[in-house]
């Protein structure tokens, strides 16, 4: 199995990556791991890869350039040893929970590329790149690499000839009670996807009320059981009503 990191921190991977079983299996050729760091890809002429989300709000966002063209520079280079895409994993704490079966399944691939965010979070267009979002739990990290290092780990031991024989296995998104809005950094239009209007109105309420029904829009969709109806205010149960109608 390939798998491809894409990190601001490559040398956080050095040590869990490379000693015990996981790295037995790299020396035995069952895993190949390659970290890349993505604000080598940046354009910009400080190596910046974050900046402030539109509509304002606290943090700095990871922007999507240096992401897709890191993603696009270790594709190709999978492609051209015959490996396919994979999937594309970025870590992110309104993914689905990470958990055994999660693990089984990705053992079953020959290419896995991890996305470990930083900051406040990641420009929401960066998201079209993936094919899972995972998260370890309800509870929220300073980065993606420890859940990354988790995840690498218990899939990777799942995979033939890296465990031995008798070891063999068997076969600040929750701080409000909600999964958290999508966020946005410039540019406002990225390869044709653009940022929602309401986001560079410039006023401040509709932004707010935006932020709240996509906010309830995620959670309805993913995590339904967060929401508890007793505690949302007013105009919030008016939005989760409106959102349940455009959803059906």
């Amino acid at each position: 199995m390939k798998i491809d990191v894409l990190s601001l921190f490559p040398d956080m991977f050095e040590g869990p990556l490379g000693d015990s079983i996981l790295g037995k299996a790299k020396d035995k050729g069952a895993l190949d791991i390659e970290i890349t760091n993505f604000r080598d890809y940046s354009t910009n002429k400080h190596g910046n890869v974050d900046d402030y989300p539109f509509g304002g709000g606290a943090g700095m966002l990871l922007q999507a350039q240096p992401i897709f063209d890191a993603l696009e520079a270790t594709q190709n280079k999978a492609q051209e040893s015959g490996l396919s895409k994979g999937r594309i994993i970025l870590l992110d704490p309104a993914g689905k929970k990470f958990d055994q079966n999660e693990a089984e399944e990705l053992a079953k691939e020959d290419h896995l590329t991890f996305i470990c965010g930083h900051y406040e979070g990641y420009d929401e267009r960066i998201k079209s790149l993936v094919t899972d979002e995972y998260s370890l739990g309800d509870f929220v990290l300073t980065g993606g690499e420890l859940p990354a290092m988790v995840m690498i780990d218990a899939t990777a031991r799942l995979l033939d000839n890296v465990l031995g024989n008798d070891e063999s296995a068997p076969g600040d998104s929750f701080s409000s009670g909600l999964l958290e809005y999508p966020q946005y950094t410039r540019p406002a239009d990225f390869r044709g996807m653009k940022v929602p209007d309401v986001l560079t109105s410039g006023n401040h309420q509709k932004i707010e009320e935006w932020r709240q029904k996509e906010s309830l829009r995620k959670t309805y969709k993913r995590r339904p059981d967060l929401i508890d109806y007793s505690k949302l205010t007013d105009l919030q149960k008016k939005l989760l009503a409106e959102v349940k109608i455009e959803e059906e």
